[in-house]
């Protein structure tokens, strides 16, 4: 007898009739032979009514009070849904987070999953009930009530699903899956049949935001396939399986996404020097400000620029410290700029597939829009543009890669082979990989001694200078690794990019050629290395760049480039310090490196 956990989101209980049609579907996949484990939501808006209630006590309530008051409204909807069941003739029992054997740690608001027990949920299940679980809520070790914050549903059912070795995690919500992009924003986008963790992950605002990526990073972490399912449909319909593959191999970008309301801030002028990005980036933590891009572009004259975005509300207190930092680095000025937004593209088949980011600034030149910034990673290519074009930028890459039209070749579901490789994994490897399950996993550490580096300097900050420089080198069959292109100044840019080793004549060639053609000089380092940080809660857990600064700083290693993603942190330094640098990371993320 399998085992499914249902999670059902605040839309799909608002009302007693909800709750009745979510009831009906956890009694026919009971009936249907599986042991059924649901985890609820608070009734919609209920806990948006709960934090209006404390702001009208308080404008700064104790984090432990609201963990108490926000915990009530998933008790709620559990209470409900076993009556709903009771009414239909089934057996249930509700339980809260405490109940079940949620531990965490003792971040009220924002806790993190530290262990689950699962003794009492198996007992039930095998006494032919079904499990009722408050979602979004845990218990710490003096047992206060916690909550795991924004999405700590989905990421309290993914949890659940990955403990009780489940054939399947169904998310049920009030959309039809996951789609090639915000159908709200281009009503082209393609409802996907399968994506993969690492896409999703890459793509946080895919979609309409169905899934958090706390929960995303779940599922990666202990192989649990997703489900994402319409409530409101009758049908047994898929949805969008969100799973270790891809839903085609024949295309190299999947979906793409936008970011509104990002903010970009430059502290130009730095020395170029080993410690200076640790020295802007522990500022910013040390407030408290989750950094989103960075880049930074290869120095000149003994002095780099670091730029990078932040969330706009976030702007006041990171310009303050960004500040603090340039006064101490006596950089030459801090320039912002609260009007962009960012625009991605995202696939598996990017890390084997050429051309794909020059038809990208292509089709954003055709449309006339400048590209503000650019960072890459391996199936990630990212852009900052105005805000007042973010919408057209969008719709033009999703038309450039034609998301709205169905792969030719899909992959089969098969992600029953998945969960049966889950039960018959080695136990003691298991319980081992729950206990802390929230914590940061660091997949790998990893140098590329195989790339050089190519710098254009001060091409004129225009459409469709990017799309002009990717074409001709896409025209001589070089591949391209890592791009950056810095944010604009007095109407000039900075592009950088990797390529082979072997390709280093030929690239300078088309850059010298292109250089007559736009203005600027070239630069070329023949032997670099790129040192990589990939893993699971990159883009939760703050202080990963940080980390990764520090003890590049601390080894006296200097950072020439930064490019970064959801899932993954790159930074170029010199060929020299490559294997230094190496073991310096590794060193450093010795604790939870996998």
């Amino acid at each position: 007898m399998g085992i499914i956990v249902q999670k059902f989101g605040g839309t799909s209980v608002a009302n007693a009739e909800k709750i009745r049609v979510a009831a009906r579907r956890a009694i026919r996949a009971q009936q249907n032979g599986n042991q059924v484990v649901m985890v609820v939501s608070a009734m919609g808006h209920q806990t948006d009514h709960l934090v209006d209630l404390a702001k009208q006590i308080t404008d700064d309530p104790a984090g432990r009070e609201m963990d108490m008051l926000l915990s009530t409204g998933e008790q709620v909807s559990v209470a409900l849904m076993a009556m709903a069941i009771h009414s239909l003739g089934a057996e249930a029992v509700s339980l809260t987070g405490a109940q079940i054997g949620i531990r965490t740690d003792s971040s009220h608001t924002k806790a993190r999953i530290q262990s689950i027990s699962t003794d009492r949920m198996k007992k039930l299940l095998d006494d032919g009930k079904i499990v009722i679980a408050a979602g979004f809520q845990g218990i710490d070790e003096d047992f206060n009530i916690t909550t795991l914050g924004r999405g700590g549903s989905d990421t309290t059912a993914v949890a659940l699903a990955a403990v009780l070795h489940a054939d399947a995690c169904e998310i049920y919500t009030d959309v039809d899956g996951v789609f090639t992009t915000d159908p709200r924003l281009v009503a082209e986008a393609r409802k996907l049949d399968r994506v993969s963790h690492d896409e999703i992950l890459e793509l946080a605002s895919l979609g309409a935001g169905v899934m958090h990526s706390r929960s995303i990073e779940f599922g990666k972490k202990f192989n649990v396939p997703i489900h994402v399912r319409n409530s409101q449909s009758f049908s047994d319909e898929p949805g969008t399986v969100i799973g270790s593959e891809s839903e085609s191999a024949d295309r190299a970008v999947s979906g793409a996404a936008l970011t509104k309301n990002e903010a970009q801030i430059t502290i130009a002028g730095v020395p170029d020097q080993p410690g200076v990005s640790y020295a802007v980036f522990s500022k910013l933590a040390a407030v408290n400000v989750a950094v989103d891009m960075i880049v930074q572009n290869a120095g000149a004259d003994g002095t780099a620029d670091i730029s990078f975005t932040v969330l706009e509300d976030d702007l006041p207190k990171a310009l303050a410290a960004s500040k603090k930092a340039a006064d101490e680095l006596r950089a030459q000025s801090v320039l912002h700029d609260a009007s962009l937004s960012k625009v991605s593209i995202v696939g598996l088949g990017m890390a084997t597939q050429t051309g794909v980011a020059d038809r990208m600034f292509r089709a954003l030149a055709d449309e006339g829009i400048n590209l503000e910034a650019i960072t890459t990673s391996e199936i990630k290519v990212s852009a900052l543009v105005k805000r007042d074009q973010a919408l057209a930028a969008l719709r033009a890459v999703h038309n450039e890669f034609e998301l709205d039209l169905p792969p030719q070749d899909r992959v089969k579901f098969g992600e029953a082979a998945s969960a049966a490789g889950r039960r018959t994994a080695d136990a003691v490897d298991i319980v081992s990989r729950l206990q802390r399950m929230e914590d940061l996993a660091i997949e790998s550490v990893s140098l590329d001694e195989s790339q050089a580096e190519m710098t254009l300097f001060d091409v004129p900050d225009r459409p469709g200078i990017s799309a002009r420089i990717f074409e001709a080198i896409a025209s001589e069959n070089i591949l391209v690794d890592m791009i950056v292109q810095s944010i604009g100044r007095d109407g000039l840019a900075d592009i950088s990019f990797t390529v082979p080793r072997k390709s280093v004549a030929d690239a300078r060639r088309v850059l010298t050629n292109l250089s007559k053609e736009l203005g600027g000089e070239v630069r070329d380092v023949p032997a670099v290395a790129i040192l990589t940080v990939k893993g699971i809660g990159i883009r939760s857990h703050t202080g990963v760049g940080l980390r990764m600064f520090k003890a590049l700083a601390e080894a006296k290693i200097n950072v020439d480039l930064v490019s970064t993603s959801e899932i993954r942190v790159n930074v170029v330094v010199g060929a020299d310090k490559g294997a230094a640098g190496l073991a310096a990371l590794k060193n450093a993320f010795a604790d939870v490196l996998g």
